[in-house]
């Protein structure tokens, strides 16, 4: 108790000279973040650069506040750190959400106030499987947790996720995406092998599919996004990414099962840029693979590893207004940005 007095006395004296620099600056961002490599490599054309990559609230310029440090000194150093991170989306250029089951929440940076919090349930019980993100028109995020069968909401500026009304239950909510015009809630449900709409409300409005390998039919579908109108739906095991309108109409198909790359070994996240084409993750080959909207492949990027550009069981992908790529790098415990470079595709 006594060397925790010290240090404490210590830490104080020393504020006058922490407080003229505000919040601790990131000292550990990862050297590596200066180095911006491009995919493919010359001498061909560039399509998409390595931006950063990050696992901690330091990594993105996030400091530790005095009241945290002063935390830190007296009870020992509380470390921040990515576990299994799993989806991703943004709200706006300043906001990160991240969906991590290893820590049993969804992690919010907020690079512009220079904070971050781990966001749970109510009493600080835990989202044991937070496994898909959403945003709403208006900033709130939806969270899919597919262990407690519930569909949540993190209201902006909340700290809280809080479980929606819905009036069917759930078996295993997974994929998200929601229609910002209309607030409908397209969720994915694995172990039905359906995908549900909801209104705003909460109202079921339609039950999309069964289990099979028919068109419009699924075998456990894991990831979805809305994009200029159509509903993109990873049918993982069935090893191909189906396309619908907003209305629920089988539109095309495309993806087979194989171990190279134009191939589909275990497609996981799936997002479009807004040339339209469309990014798949695949956990096996551990690469993200582009294609156009009739399924050709255009490159793909990322082998297993643990440097840049390499990946090791990849999960989610989220492309934002500003065409930056993000994707949860989940066994390596980080999240790796690149940005699509306009034109080159």
């Amino acid at each position: 108790m006594q060397n925790k007095v010290i240090r404490l006395f210590l830490f104080i004296s020393m504020l006058i000279l922490l407080s003229a620099c505000g919040h601790m600056d990131a000292s550990n961002t990862q050297k590596s973040n200066r180095i911006s490599p491009v995919w493919p490599q010359p001498p061909a054309t560039p399509k998409i650069k390595f931006e950063q990559a990050f696992s901690t609230p330091a990594e993105l310029g996030i400091g530790r506040s005095i009241w945290q440090w002063l935390g830190d000194v007296v009870f020992g150093e509380d470390d921040i750190h990515m576990l299994r991170p799993m989806a991703i989306v943004t709200v706006g250029e300043h906001l990160v959400y991240v969906a991590d089951p290893g820590m049993q929440g969804v992690h919010r940076f907020n690079t512009r106030e220079e904070s971050y919090h781990l966001i749970q349930r109510a009493d600080e019980l835990p989202l044991p499987s937070p496994v898909a993100l959403a945003v709403d028109k208006t900033g709130n995020v939806l969270v899919s947790d597919s262990s407690l069968k519930l569909l949540l909401v993190i209201r902006k500026n909340s700290d809280l996720a809080v479980p929606v009304k819905l009036d069917v239950a759930l078996q295993q909510p997974t994929g998200l995406a929601i229609d910002k015009t209309t607030g409908d809630i397209y969720l994915l449900d694995t172990s039905q092998h359906q995908l549900l709409v909801f209104n705003a409300a909460g109202e079921l409005k339609k039950r999309l599919g069964q289990r099979g390998i028919k068109p419009g039919e699924f075998n456990f579908p894991t990831h979805i996004q809305l994009s200029n109108d159509h509903l993109l739906v990873t049918d993982a095991m069935n090893f191909r990414i189906q396309i619908f309108n907003l209305q629920g109409k089988y539109l095309s198909e495309f993806g087979q099962a194989g171990q190279s790359s134009g191939y589909l070994s275990r497609p996981k996240g799936v997002a479009t840029d807004q040339q339209g084409n469309i990014y798949i993750v695949d956990g096996l080959l551990n690469n993200i693979q582009l294609f156009n909207r009739q399924g050709q492949l255009l490159m793909a990027m990322g082998e297993q590893g643990q440097q840049i550009g390499e990946f090791w069981l990849p999960t989610g992908i989220h492309i934002n207004e500003q065409q930056k790529i993000y994707v949860a790098d989940s066994h390596n415990r980080r999240v790796q940005v690149f940005r699509y470079l306009r034109d080159a595709l």
